[in-house]
């Protein structure tokens, strides 16, 4: 492989992808997919319909395997950086057997929580295949969140504070008003205390699941909680992201 493109492709709306992604797309001849089990095919169905609706000359599919992690671990950080090691491993591997551009769509943007572009450094870094890469940013599901529920994310002059469900599980830091918050499976805003907290909350952002609630954050957290239940027993697997406002 000569060339890695790292591609954000929006939260999954294929019109979210951008003009300067989809020139990208078509300068790749193979797409690394990671694969991540039958329950989150829905995953890998969507990044196909952006590669049939963008992609107009041939390329292939490349189905990378996602090796298995604890996801409720003691040692966070140890877990996740023996999870990255072994994904690099499996990165590697699979680079070096493609000819040509590669590229990888990364749902949002590759910039915020997300491993890719620390896996391809460390591919890198283990010496054993050498290539260029480029970055292209996307739309993340925080601009899919504000645009879904009409919304500024912060009042005039307000810090914005991103942060993940296991860092809200430790409080909010003192002076923090807006808090936009991901990767949270344990629905941590009911731990947040306070009467005065509104909630806007969202889950499939850009896809045709997409789905919206907002409100006081006591008036509406069992809603969300109930929702967020039945979606994720229905399809197998949820993302979703709010914001939390004092």
């Amino acid at each position: 492989m000569r060339e890695l493109l790292v591609i954000g492709i929006g939260a999954g709306d294929p019109d979210q992808v951008t003009i300067q992604a989809i020139k990208a797309m078509n300068k790749a001849d193979a797409f690394f997919v990671i694969g991540k089990g039958d329950e989150k095919q829905d995953l890998v169905d969507l990044r196909t319909t952006i590669l049939e609706e963008h992609v107009t000359g041939p390329y292939r599919v490349v189905v990378i395997a996602d090796p298995p992690r604890n996801r409720t671990p003691d040692d966070y950080e140890g877990v996740v950086d023996d999870w990255h090691e072994r994904r690099a491993a499996v990165f590697e591997e699979k680079f070096a057997a493609e000819p040509g551009v590669g590229a990888i769509l990364v749902w949002g943007d590759p910039s915020l929580y997300d491993s890719t572009l620390r896996i391809v450094e460390r591919v890198l870094a283990r010496g054993n295949v050498s290539f260029d890469y480029s970055v292209i940013p996307g739309v993340t599901s925080v601009q899919s969140l504000a645009a879904g529920h009409r919304m500024v994310l912060n009042r005039i002059g307000e810090p914005i504070h991103v942060t993940t469900g296991r860092r809200l599980a430790e409080g909010l830091p003192e002076g923090v008003d807006n808090a936009v918050v991901m990767l949270d499976a344990n629905t941590t805003f009911t731990q947040v205390p306070g009467e005065d907290v509104q909630i806007w909350w969202g889950a499939y952002l850009g896809t045709p699941d997409e789905v919206l609630i907002s409100g006081r954050l006591r008036d509406v957290e069992s809603e969300i909680q109930r929702v967020r239940a039945e979606l994720r027993e229905r399809k197998g697997w949820i993302m979703d992201t709010y914001l939390l406002r004092r």
